[in-house]
């Protein structure tokens, strides 16, 4: 019987395989990490040494409290400076005391410590610095962000990082950069476990506006626990997951298939159902992701080719076009999804992993 099974799905893949592919963005043409309209220019400009397009873009996004969009642009800024930072320096020199300056460059040290051997005494020698930026931010949450991954990676107590979650939720209840940050600081990871992450996830995602990223949180703790080894209060239950991932494919169908805004949250959860080995929801996932594959969480995959997430986003594709693929009777629609009972499994199943 196992020799007929593998026939079959062998006859289903060579059938169905290819007009699945045929639904999805080609290979060749997706894209990593893709710029918004409003941050490519920007980009382009620092990559030719002038400050003033990113300078002027963050002012922008200051000035119209646009949180959630500023947040994105200073740490693809920052990103962008760690490996060509004449930019930044020019801007600097000709605006010592910019805020929007001063925050890329807090952004970028901060990075640089996380990645040092001695990460939390180089962390501890930047408090002054973040401390001064967050303290002279009196409605921005971004500084705050920053400031709560500065505070996790340096160790902070809980009584600590409890005040700055105070001043950061006063500027932005919602803001989602600063709900991940708490998040990682509660996760079984770092400070806390599994439960007190889902909990935290789980209230704010049900106190989160219907349209605001926040609701994907408790996607967020599934994805941690399912790359995290059980912590002493067990592993995560499975039906937590799934409810995680109900609430993250709401959220996703609110959004335009292809829209870049929610393309982090949507490629996360992609990579939950293929761990739960929902293949015909991941294939619609996928389908919605569209050309925007993102460095996270296809970065921190164990498997698959080293420091290149764009061909573990790929080669995740590839996986649940040809499980689902091979799972369709021949006479069906693949896009139907396979039969009831054969498009999930166990957490960690034959999909991509973390560690």
């Amino acid at each position: 019987m196992s020799l007929l099974r593998a026939l079959l799905g062998t006859v289903r893949s060579a059938r169905h395989a290819p007009r699945l592919a045929a639904a999805l963005v080609p290979d060749a043409d997706v894209l990593l990490d893709a710029p918004d309209g409003r941050l490519a220019p920007a980009l382009v400009a620092a990559a030719l040494g002038d400050p003033e397009p990113a300078a002027k873009l963050l002012a922008t996004s200051r000035d119209a409290g646009e949180w959630e969009d500023r947040d994105r642009y200073v740490t693809r800024l920052a990103t962008f400076a760690y490996n060509r930072g004449d930019w930044l320096t020019e801007w600097l020199a000709a605006a010592p005391g910019d805020p929007d300056a001063l925050l890329v460059t807090a952004q970028l040290a901060v990075r640089r410590a996380w990645e040092s051997p001695a990460r939390a005494e180089r962390l501890r020698e930047l408090a002054p610095l973040v401390r001064e930026i967050a303290g002279e931010a009196p409605h921005d949450p971004v500084p705050w962000r920053l400031a709560l991954d500065h505070a996790r990676g340096a160790h902070a107590g809980h009584a600590v990082f409890e005040s700055l979650w105070e001043q950061a939720v006063r500027r932005s209840p919602h803001h989602y950069g600063c709900h991940v940050a708490a998040l990682k600081y509660l996760s079984a990871q770092w400070y806390g476990s599994h439960r007190a992450a889902f909990d935290f996830a789980e209230q704010a995602a049900d106190d989160a506006a219907p349209d605001s990223l926040v609701g994907a949180l408790p996607v967020r703790a599934a994805y941690d626990g399912l790359r995290v080894p059980p912590g002493p209060d067990g592993s995560v239950p499975a039906g937590r997951v799934d409810r995680a991932v109900v609430r993250a494919l709401a959220l996703s169908a609110a959004f335009p298939a292809g829209d870049p805004w929610p393309a982090e949250v949507r490629n996360l959860l992609a990579y939950v159902l293929v761990e739960r080995a929902r293949w015909a929801e991941a294939w619609e996932e996928f389908g919605r992701i569209g050309p925007y594959a993102t460095s996270f969480p296809w970065g921190a995959a164990r498997d698959a080719a080293p420091g290149d997430p764009l061909f573990r986003f790929l080669a995740a594709r590839d996986r649940v076009r040809g499980e689902l693929a091979r799972r369709t009777p021949l006479g069906a629609d693949p896009k139907d999804g396979p039969r009831r009972g054969t498009g999930r499994g166990r957490a960690g199943r034959g999909g991509p992993g973390g560690h």
